[in-house]
């Protein structure tokens, strides 16, 4: 074992030859055996479009398989919300999903969904870091494919029917396909390529898909469907002749939107037209939850239609079980991530951007056209978020003193506003009087500080965000990339 695993806000990722690699993927699947010894189900494995991911698909079955374990191996690369609804549909024990997600190309890592289909909680993970020290001591048990073959432990199985039949059952798929919508879907050469298509058929609605093929090194794209990376597709968009823009990340479990206009619709305000969507048009009635980083506008809708809302820390390991806990109808979190009941609690990029499809169709209004009215039940929102990088190498470290010195010298005032109220257990997040609020965090995926703000201006949120990295001396830390 070369570097220390941990699995972070989702999984574990690294740099593939560097600690991603055969050795560190076969312990950490021999720790899944163990964590699942006990448990006669099938295990889930599949994987996305990343360099050799199949190949380290193959090592985690051989493992499984190698301790006994039942494993349904994905025969060819899918989304892991399609992973997710597998793991649910073939009452499965679990499932292992080989991505590193929206990271750049020299990532790769595993996701562990237990047997609901949403992230691990910290209790589960603690666990799997804890079979991972025994797995470490032990070595890994595992067998040849051919073995594996012969004694029926490893099936092969395109999950991609099954998975298409459930988003039917939440999207009017007729519906949409029949309105003349014409689509442009941005897979960002990641999982999702086809399945928008797939799933709207061959009816009045067109979908025009680019980077549709396989390109393990994204074509040079960082695949993380934000406005910085999707210039293509919003070039594509302000030349005119398209509804919508559905943009996927490498693992299809985020959304971005761009609107008929190119005009990118930011990941906050994806998370309140949704909300306005299941509480206004589709009248569903229960909870709301969203992460500490996500909109206020949740909050003002959840008023407004006499619903309650939820904050969590970052991460679907923390919004999917308060989702199941409260039977809610919509979990979301600022990166893009959206996870809707009667689904999996976890996130589904492709269900959630068709949903966006439905939506302008049951309003009969574009997608600027949504956002305004939005605008007329909540008021202006405006939002941006800062990432500070920094070196991988002693990232763990640098966050606890970090922290630590915060504690001890926290803010009384910010960009000459009160703090009315802070929040300390996920970084240090505080809440204006006025509604407004600034945060700040490391990510629990890449060596990063991550600096937020959502205020009604855009020079609020300026000011905010300013004023706390003057306050912390962020200013010349690292290169800093600008999200808005």
């Amino acid at each position: 074992m070369t570097t220390e695993v941990h699995f972070g806000t989702d999984g574990w990722r690294g740099i593939v030859a560097d600690d991603f690699t055969y050795e560190n993927v076969r312990l950490v699947a021999q720790s899944v055996a163990l964590y699942l010894a006990s448990d006669k189900r099938s295990i889930v494995v599949g994987h996305d479009t990343r360099y050799c991911a199949e190949l380290f698909a193959t090592e985690v079955a051989r493992v499984l398989a190698g301790n006994g374990h039942s494993v349904v191996l994905l025969d060819r690369p899918v989304p892991t919300p399609v992973v997710s609804w597998t793991v649910v549909e073939q009452k499965a024990a679990g499932g292992v999903m080989v991505t590193a997600s929206h990271n750049p190309p020299e990532f790769n890592g595993l996701k562990y969904k237990p047997d609901y289909g949403g992230s691990a909680s910290p209790e589960i993970t603690a666990e799997l870091e804890k079979q991972l020290v025994v797995a470490q001591r032990n070595g890994a048990r595992m067998v040849t494919m051919e073995e594996a073959r012969a004694s029926h432990l490893v099936a092969m199985l395109d999950p991609v029917p099954a998975y298409v039949a459930q988003i039917g059952r939440i999207v009017d798929v007729p519906r949409v396909s029949a309105a003349g919508l014409s689509i442009l879907h941005e897979p960002m050469y990641g999982a999702g390529q086809g399945l928008v298509a797939r799933v709207l058929g061959q009816g009045k609605t067109t979908v025009t898909e680019i980077h549709g093929e396989r390109n393990p090194g994204f074509g040079g794209l960082h695949p993380e469907p934000i406005d910085r990376y999707m210039s293509e597709a919003m070039a594509k968009m302000k030349a005119g002749g398209f509804d919508l823009c559905i943009a996927n990340d490498g693992d299809a479990d985020r959304v971005g939107i761009i609107d008929e206009n190119g005009q990118f619709i930011n990941q906050l305000q994806v998370a309140a037209l949704l909300s306005m969507y299941l509480l206004e048009k589709r009248q569903m009635k229960g909870a709301l939850v969203r992460s500490l980083t996500s909109t206020s506008m949740m909050d003002k809708l959840g008023e407004r239609f006499g619903v309650d809302v939820h904050e969590t820390m970052v991460g679907f390991k923390y919004i999917g079980p308060k989702m199941m806990e409260l039977d809610a109808i919509l979990g979301a979190e600022e990166s893009g991530g959206f996870a809707f009941r009667g689904h999996i609690p976890e996130r589904d990029g492709i269900l959630a951007g068709l949903l966006i499809a439905q939506m302008a169709v049951d309003y009969g209004l574009s997608v600027s056209g949504l956002v305004k009215h939005l605008e007329s039940l909540v008021g202006p929102h405006r939002y941006a978020r800062h990432d500070i990088r920094l070196e991988r190498e002693g990232y763990g470290e640098k966050k606890e003193k970090f922290y630590q010195k915060l504690r001890s010298e926290m803010p009384q005032e910010i960009a000459g506003r009160k703090i009315a109220r802070t929040r300390t257990d996920d970084g240090f997040k505080f809440y204006m009087a006025d509604g407004s609020w600034v945060l700040v965090r490391f990510s629990g995926t890449e060596p990063l500080i991550r600096v937020y703000s959502e205020a009604p201006s855009q020079e609020q949120v300026g000011e905010l965000m300013s004023s706390l990295e003057e306050f912390l001396q962020l200013g010349v830390a690292a290169p800093v990339e600008v999200h808005a």
